[in-house]
């Protein structure tokens, strides 16, 4: 029976071929240390061109250019700035900070230009409406940069659900963090809410948020009651080189969630970037003929700590079938970003939607808005 089950999971791959033959012309927006991977995964793709960089600190982007080795593309000193002055240029990927996600998309959805969004993809809710109308008025790809989609393993989590082997879902318990691991290494952008506007919620939360909405469908948040802390952020004992840096702290070091989603699913949800903890939990997706664990690992990634396991009964016994861990032939984030690359050239569905991570954005705003105002609040999301 295991292995009947198994076999309903089983994958055929098939090799990507690319037509080089007309290249995609690319800009980067924001030349901070994401914009690193997106410029390396650009030049392994033999159809793209990386034309133009853009960053609001003087030389930062002119430094990008030279350490990543990106010759004769085009130095700009704002996301305005680039799109006016590349009238051909087809996409953009936007690296900045989180506050200046969405200004930076809308414009260039606005003119015409086709969009890869790091993730999160903004900061409120009202933003990733505004974000979506631009995109619908534009009639351009945009795609979400959330890599751990294209993860064989958290592709499988989904086939493991869409099969109905769990039967209907009715509890989804997900988090994940790190016992130490906020992100100051690269300066105090993460941090301060005048950049940033939310911490760990953001930044790796809205991962394991998008691992299991996207496996049962990304059903829509109805109700949420959260909470934040900042016990760490705010201590100077955490950055013993920059003490400094606590005073500067103003975002969430740890969030949580109990979210009511339609089609009586319970979300249970919690995400650190510190804790006297190796982990908050493994994700549990619990339905009516069975139930799935995926193991967590110590600091969340966005893929899995072990094999997962179904847990479900057979001819009256108590049943758990292991689903062994697969590799990854190509990178995760090379898959995000060749996507987004076929989907601007041959008019293709955008790889990881708008429509599903406005859903996303909700809940992390939900869990913002009711830890501040002490209440479970309503998720109200406007027609786009």
């Amino acid at each position: 029976m295991a292995d009947n089950i198994l076999d309903r999971f089983k994958t055929d791959t098939e090799e990507h071929v690319v037509d080089a033959s007309k290249k995609v012309k690319v800009g980067i927006i924001g030349t901070g240390w994401i914009a690193e991977a997106h410029a390396a995964c650009y030049k392994r793709c033999p159809d793209v061109e990386i034309v133009a960089l853009a960053d609001i600190v003087p030389g930062k982007a002119e430094k990008f250019a030279k350490d990543n080795g990106i010759e004769g593309a085009r130095i700009y000193n704002s996301d305005r700035e680039l799109i006016d002055n590349e009238k051909d240029i087809d996409a953009v990927s936007v690296c900045t900070y989180n506050r200046q996600h969405a200004p930076c998309t809308i414009y260039a959805l606005e003119n015409g230009v086709n969009v890869l969004l790091e993730k999160p993809m903004c900061v409120t809710t009202e933003e990733a409406v505004a974000i979506c109308r631009a995109e619908k008025a534009s009639g351009k790809v945009l795609s979400i940069g959330f890599q751990p989609r294209f993860d064989e393993n958290m592709k499988m989590v989904k086939k493991v659900v869409e099969s109905g082997e769990l039967g209907q879902i009715y509890y989804i318990q997900t988090g994940g963090g790190r016992r130490k691991g906020i992100p100051t290494p690269y300066g105090t952008s993460f941090i301060e809410d005048e950049t940033a506007g939310i911490g760990a919620l953001a930044d790796i939360g809205c991962y394991s948020l998008d691992m299991v909405l996207n496996a049962v469908g990304y059903p829509k948040p109805l109700t949420v009651s959260g909470y934040m802390s900042d016990f760490f952020g705010k201590n100077p004992a955490t950055y013993p080189a920059h003490p400094e840096y606590a005073e500067k702290f103003s975002v969430d070091d740890f969030g949580a969630g109990f979210i009511r989603l339609e089609g009586g699913i319970i979300l249970d949800f919690r995400i650190a970037w510190d804790m006297h903890l190796d982990t908050p939990g493994d994700t549990i997706i619990m339905g009516t003929k069975g139930s799935l664990r995926i193991p967590s690992t110590e600091c969340w990634n966005g893929s899995i700590g072990g094999p997962l396991k179904i847990y479900h009964d057979v001819a009256g016994e108590k049943v758990e079938t292991v689903i062994p861990e697969k590799e990854n032939d190509v990178d995760n984030f090379d898959k995000k970003i060749r996507s987004f690359i076929d989907a601007v050239k041959y008019g293709l569905p955008a790889p990881v939607p708008s429509s599903q991570i406005i859903y996303n954005q909700a809940i992390i705003d939900g869990i913002v808005r009711s830890a501040r105002e002490g209440k479970e609040v309503t998720v109200e999301i406007p027609e786009i």
